[in-house]
């Protein structure tokens, strides 16, 4: 009796070559790896301590109708949140220095005319000398012209309240693991899989009594592995190196796996569409660059997506890369849960039954 040929046993044994392979190759190690962490050790070193301007809001009920109001509004140093975000938790983040209170003292007898009180974060503190210096400057400039007789314009108190600093490693790691999954995803499937099929590898392997879903199913799991075991070591580098900040521990750590092996099945799909539609080996970069560029200077990589035009804004929050950098800087500094992220994820799921879709039209063996 003939014996069963064990699928299993061949998509392991086809997983464990391409593994092999995938950390034999200098370009992956490089990509995946390497230059995501000098990225990181870069931007995880930067200070913010060059241009002094730090953001401020006033509070509900301030009196905006007096002259310190406006100087300090005029002041260029001091600079408003951006609209529609919370006041009180971009002050416990420390993206904003101070929520500033006005008062005007009406009593004839007062020897300051004005009282203001700041409320500060404890995670805003390195920004509170330039505060206090962009205040001073107003208050001078108020003395020199309104109140020369007085001894200054007025008094100044503060409170603090606890917070935690939004640091620019906080900000870019995220983004570099994104960075990482797309490139290694996009470039690794689509020149592996055209390499095996203008080489006859897969005509030959598709001869084989192996089922042709386990041909797929073993080199996508070689690069699923590969890239899941890079995102370990971005992350371990940037929390060990940088003190990046995981909210919720290791639940945290588990939510960003589970995001980075969503976007992996995402974007090695658009490799399957490439590797399919491309009829030589030198147009591959091309389409690659033409999927990953825009998305890597859209979708808040390198600098926040809202300095970006409004007009932009919609198209951007559709892009693949976006949902992935969103989700995963939600769920890494803000400790939000993979459920509040239902957006992103259904974004990436939508890409993901398209370009599949797509794939299993244009996929070709040889």
């Amino acid at each position: 009796m003939k014996k069963e040929y064990n699928q299993t046993r061949a998509l392991f044994a086809i997983t464990k070559a391409s593994l092999k392979a995938t950390f034999r190759s200098p370009q992956s190690i490089f990509f995946s790896l390497f230059f995501p962490i000098v990225l990181i050790w870069i931007f995880g070193s930067l200070g913010s301590s060059g241009i002094p301007k730090v953001k401020v809001a006033y509070e509900q009920g301030t009196d905006t109708s007096n002259i310190l109001y406006g100087f300090l509004k005029q002041n260029p140093v001091l600079q408003a949140p951006e609209k529609g975000k919370d006041v009180e938790d971009e002050l416990r983040k420390g993206r904003i220095a101070a929520v500033i209170d006005i008062k005007e003292n009406r009593d004839s007898g007062a020897i300051r005319p004005f009282s203001i009180h700041l409320r500060t974060s404890s995670a805003a503190q390195k920004d509170y000398g330039v505060l206090v210096a962009a205040l001073n400057a107003s208050l001078a400039k108020t003395d020199s012209i309104f109140y020369p007789q007085k001894p200054s314009a007025a008094t100044v108190s503060q409170s603090i309240v606890e917070g935690r600093r939004y640091r620019m490693i906080d900000f870019f790691l995220p983004a570099m693991i994104g960075f990482s999954l797309i490139g290694a995803a996009v470039f690794g499937v689509a020149f592996s899989f055209y390499s095996l099929r203008e080489t006859l590898v897969l005509k030959r392997m598709y001869s084989t009594p192996v089922k042709k879903h386990n041909i797929i199913l073993g080199e996508s799991l070689a690069k699923v592995i590969f890239q899941l075991l890079t995102v370990v070591v971005l992350i371990g580098f940037g929390y060990f190196v940088f003190d990046f900040y995981l909210a919720n521990g290791w639940i945290t750590f588990l939510n960003m796996m589970f995001l980075s092996f969503i976007a992996l099945l995402v974007f090695m799909g658009f490799g399957f569409l490439i590797t399919g539609v491309a009829r030589n080996q030198n147009v591959i970069p091309i389409y690659a660059n033409l999927f990953m560029f825009p998305q890597y200077f859209l979708s808040g990589t390198f600098f926040p997506k809202s300095s970006l035009p409004a007009f932009m804004q919609p198209f951007i929050q559709f892009l693949p890369l976006t949902a992935v950098n969103d989700s995963m800087r939600n769920v890494a500094f803000e400790g939000a849960s993979l459920w509040s992220c239902w957006p992103e994820v259904l974004i990436l799921l939508g890409w993901g039954l398209l370009i599949y879709f797509l794939t299993a039209k244009f996929f070709r063996w040889e």
